[in-house]
């Protein structure tokens, strides 16, 4: 059962309070992993995720039936300055696509066997231009952390979130930025394509919303200040499921900032997630390096959406199946050698 979000010190203290993995169980994943037939360590990362998995289900020996794909859309008023090659009627032209079945992630999660849900947030009404003001005040940050965190299905045994917004590598540009530092330059790439021109004027947009705004160290905060409604909704979801320990694959650039906001918030909120898959988009390794994430996949994807998520799915459910599936010596009556 999920607590009530009344405020943003509630959604604090629930993450705070959520629960670890369970360490019987993983004690129990780990030694039945030792009796597989197979030689030890033979399916590589397969049994770690498998052990994970295990862990946070608190079932030695799990099932994943009801995977879950959740899209969160919204639009940013950043996109004034000229930060993306596509305008924001994009943004709801892509969502009835979604409710259509007609995108990317909606083959996918079907692949997955994964359910999927849409939410849009007030696409009418973009955040602020962050470099002016800040992104969100602190009621519409809450609403966004609400819309997550009521978008997760409590029988969902596997949770991808993804997104949808027009300009929106920008402000997870400067989200990154202002949580790890550096230059704008090192974390703004070109997300829907611009050119060179292009780039040049984001890195400037990024810089200038961090210096307006980055000196709060606080997750939320950054958030709030520079982040969108999608991606905090995101961030909401993803702190929902650790609550339920449901655990989940994180998606691409955007969705990796936003879980970033998390891992600032509170130590150890990711500790029930994994990287589905580094994106083409330049920054995205260096954020999952800050959340020391190793990701599942590497294909080249720059599309958001979950798509990459969605995709790995198939990966995690392998690695259970494996290890729920295959005998052990004792079973098969073959030699463990």
């Amino acid at each position: 059962m999920l607590p009530d979000l009344t405020d943003l010190n509630s959604f604090r203290d629930a993450l705070s309070s959520a629960p670890g993995s369970d360490g019987d169980a993983r004690q129990g994943a780990a030694d039945r992993n030792g009796q597989l037939t197979k030689p030890p360590g033979a399916l590589g990362r397969l049994e770690d995720l498998a052990i994970w998995y295990a862990a946070w289900r608190g079932d030695a020996r799990p099932q994943i039936n009801a995977p879950q794909v959740i899209v969160f859309a919204g639009n940013h008023g950043v996109t004034a300055q000229g930060v993306s090659a596509f305008p924001p009627e994009v943004t709801v032209q892509m969502v009835m696509n979604f409710e259509h079945g007609g995108a990317a992630i909606n083959q996918l999660a079907k692949a997955a066997g994964a359910t999927m849900d849409v939410h849009a947030l007030e696409l009418d009404r973009p955040t602020v231009d962050f470099t002016t003001g800040p992104a969100m005040s602190e009621d519409e940050l809450l609403r966004a952390l609400q819309t997550g965190w009521n978008a997760v299905n409590p029988e969902a045994d596997l949770l991808v979130v993804g997104e949808m917004g027009i300009g929106n590598t920008t402000p997870a540009a400067a989200i990154a930025c202002a949580l790890f530092g550096g230059e704008a330059a090192d974390w703004t790439g070109r997300g829907t394509g611009v050119d060179d021109a292009g780039l040049a004027n984001k890195t400037r947009v990024v810089a200038e919303g961090v210096a307006l705004h980055g000196g709060s160290g606080d997750g939320l905060e950054v958030l709030r200040c520079l982040g969108g409604r999608e991606i905090a909704a995101m961030a909401g979801a993803i702190a929902a499921a650790r609550i339920l320990r449901i655990p989940v694959v994180l998606d691409g650039f955007i969705c990796s900032a936003a879980a970033a906001c998390l891992a600032r918030t509170v130590d150890g909120a990711l500790d029930h997630t994994v990287a589905g898959h580094q994106s083409a988009e330049g920054a995205h390794g260096a954020v999952l390096a800050q959340l020391g994430k190793e990701p599942l996949l590497s294909l080249g994807l720059r599309l958001g959406e979950g798509s990459g998520g969605a995709l790995a799915i198939n990966i995690v459910k392998s690695a259970v199946a494996c290890h729920s599936g295959m005998a052990t010596f004792a079973e098969a009556g073959v030699s463990d050698g």
